[in-house]
């Protein structure tokens, strides 16, 4: 039933944009009255403030309102795995008043792992890839083990005595755990939070004992020794924290994953509009100030990849995530 549901979402955005586009060609008094509204722009991020969205959203915001002359407010909106941001912008006009800043799991994980009644694919499109990076798992330093194989053998020690902490069950901080459930014959038990800040907050109260965490929000903890990281999900070390192998450097190569944060509109926005927003994002991203803030934070400026190229990788992730939860007997919560 979901995947029938994500590929009719994904048929359906497809049918609305090429007629949209079709009806723009048509009409060029279409093209001259899509245009961003006078009033301020609002960016809703798919999550807690502070937490990754908010950031990739509050760099592009702050980018391009230099870039336009508008106002571009960032307002956060954590809960139900993402579901009440996208809520927030279905309901918004479709003049571009209103966007979302959100990572790609909104689509391609969480209708696997919460039983939803709406139809994600169908509800938002991706625009543009802001930005791309991947997790880190951390512990909180009171832990004896200081190495992933150390955890490892301490899970296995303790069980059923070890939490992990995911920022929001059914995005990839959750599937991670799972997979390396699977890989290394342990049984960490999950804890779904609202997004990385409250999840961060008890891993250092030490109420759970370890977290899969975007490296964005991650970072600035392990630095200032407030939680230890084992392990990156990246293909190779982070510039940011080159002490940190890599989980397939420690022999776990399908734990590798990278996950990419994309400016999303309503699909019935005007194509001509959506072009709009899409050009000013794309040239935000050329910014070396843009770029510059985002690898301050864990993160990569994303890809140049079309909307169609976008939906393409969301339904090949969607895939992907569906025969890897299938493989480990996972049920929807």
């Amino acid at each position: 039933m979901q995947r029938r549901l994500f590929v009719r979402g994904l048929l359906r955005t497809g049918a609305l944009a090429s007629a949209a586009a079709t009806l723009a060609l048509s009409a060029p008094l279409a093209r001259a009255q899509a245009a961003w509204p006078a009033k301020p722009v609002r960016i809703v991020a798919a999550g807690p403030a502070g937490a990754s969205a908010d950031i990739v959203a509050r760099v592009l915001a702050d980018v391009l309102s230099k870039q336009t002359g508008q106002t571009v407010i960032v307002e956060p909106k954590p809960g139900a795995g993402g579901v009440l941001a996208v809520n927030e912008l279905s309901l918004a006009p479709r003049d571009g008043s209103t966007l979302l800043v959100g990572v790609s799991s909104l689509v391609s994980e969480i209708p696997h792992i919460v039983k939803l009644k709406t139809d994600m694919a169908a509800e938002i499109k991706p625009l543009v890839e802001v930005a791309r990076g991947g997790l880190v798992m951390v512990g909180n330093p009171s832990l004896p083990a200081k190495t992933l194989p150390e955890v490892i053998s301490y899970v296995k020690a303790n069980p059923g005595k070890v939490s992990f902490a995911s920022y929001t069950a059914g995005t990839m901080s959750h599937v991670m755990g799972l997979q390396l459930n699977k890989a290394a014959g342990i049984d960490m038990l999950h804890v779904g939070y609202k997004g990385s800040t409250p999840a961060l907050q008890d891993l250092m109260g030490g109420h759970v004992q370890l977290m899969f965490d975007g490296l964005a929000t991650s970072i600035p903890l392990i630095k200032a020794g407030k939680v230890r990281a084992f392990a990156v999900s990246l293909p190779k070390r982070s510039p940011l924290l080159p002490e940190v192998p890599t989980f397939a450097e420690l022999g776990y190569p399908q734990l590798e994953g990278v996950l990419w944060m994309g400016l999303w509109v309503k699909p019935d926005t005007p194509a001509a509009l959506q072009a709009q927003i899409r050009e000013a994002a794309l040239k935000a991203m050329t910014q070396p100030a843009l770029r510059e803030r985002l690898l301050e934070a864990g993160f990569e400026v994303g890809q140049p990849r079309t909307p169609e190229q976008l939906g393409l990788s969301l339904k090949a992730d969607y895939d992907r995530v569906g025969a890897v939860l299938q493989s480990i007997g996972f049920k929807p919560e």
